[in-house]
């Protein structure tokens, strides 16, 4: 179609240059090129498809729009979560934000000890006694042991036994301290106990003597740990009524008339044999008690140790 609107251009012009006289002024530029257009533009429509009637009446539509994705927000790396923390109560110096609205107090009916943490392992701080009454602050998880301020100097706070307290006030919206950890038990070696040194002995009767009167023979074994330096030696006749007693630093044995022995004390594990005091008459037959104290000092004096013989002649 081009081609053929070039061809017919010259051809135009070809005649228009064959009929023009020699004096012919040449053609105005833009008025052939006005002409030019028009026949190219006549050609075009000629030439053009016609659109149908039916192709006419239907709206233009408009190109479909493409969607377009807006971009996708690109999404912050996850964090990785921390862990949850685990809540744990612990035990605080209230403050004046953790008092309640309404004051709590506490009271006992038998005095009862405050101590440093809710249970007997805990050393005593103080003391509630009867009568007297205590600010409250909490409680331990059991709610068996009340946090107070301390009635007595030392510790300001401590915990109290619930067994024979009273509260008064909105104690159930105190809150739950968890308690002090408990103290560390040492075991210390329990002390080994020295025994106290001390006056023992045992006696028995072994007969009678007489050499210008008569006296009763004990023989004395020292059991104890400490020497025996003195004595009280008391003869009763419960049958005549009689009582004879002889005091001594020195103990003395009498053999008959003929010979006397006498140590001035008996050691730890020694035996000797006393003789009693000097009796008138014969106590054959009579009922006799004797009271033989033995001391580990002089003069009767420190350690003392008594026995009691009775028999019958």
């Amino acid at each position: 179609m081009r081609r053929k609107i070039l061809t017919l251009a010259a051809l135009i012009f070809a005649a228009l240059a064959c009929s023009a006289p020699i004096d012919f002024a040449p053609p105005d530029a833009d008025a052939m090129r006005t002409s030019v257009a028009a026949t190219v533009i006549f050609d075009l429509t000629q030439n053009a498809p016609q659109a149908t009637a039916t192709e006419a009446l239907q709206p233009t539509q408009p190109p479909a729009e493409t969607a377009t994705l807006a971009p996708t927000a690109s999404l912050e790396p996850s964090q990785t979560p921390s862990a949850t923390p685990t809540l744990t109560l612990v035990p605080v110096i209230p403050t004046l934000e953790l008092l309640p609205t309404e004051s709590v107090q506490i009271s006992v009916s038998v005095n009862t000890n405050c101590r440093t943490g809710p249970g007997k392992a805990y050393p005593v701080a103080g003391a509630l006694m009867v009568g007297k009454t205590a600010q409250v602050y909490g409680s331990d998880p059991t709610q068996r042991y009340w946090y107070v301020r301390n009635p007595d100097p030392g510790a300001e706070y401590c915990w109290v036994w619930t067994e024979y307290a009273t509260l008064t006030g909105p104690y159930l919206s105190l809150p739950i301290f968890t308690p002090p950890p408990t103290p560390t038990a040492t075991n210390t070696p329990t002390p080994t106990a020295t025994p106290k040194p001390q006056a023992k002995f045992s006696a028995e009767y072994v007969g009678k003597d007489s050499c210008s009167g008569w006296w009763l023979e004990v023989r004395v074994k020292n059991t104890g740990t400490l020497p025996l330096r003195s004595m009280e030696f008391r003869v009763i006749d419960t049958t005549n009524d009689q009582k004879k007693t002889a005091l001594s630093d020195s103990f003395v044995n009498k053999d008959g008339c003929s010979s006397e022995t006498s140590k001035d004390k008996i050691l730890p594990g020694d035996e000797f044999t006393i003789s009693s005091p000097i009796l008138s008459y014969n106590p054959n037959g009579h009922h006799i008690i004797i009271r033989l104290t033995l001391c580990s000092q002089n003069g009767q004096k420190g350690d003392c140790l008594q026995q009691k013989i009775e028999f019958d002649l």
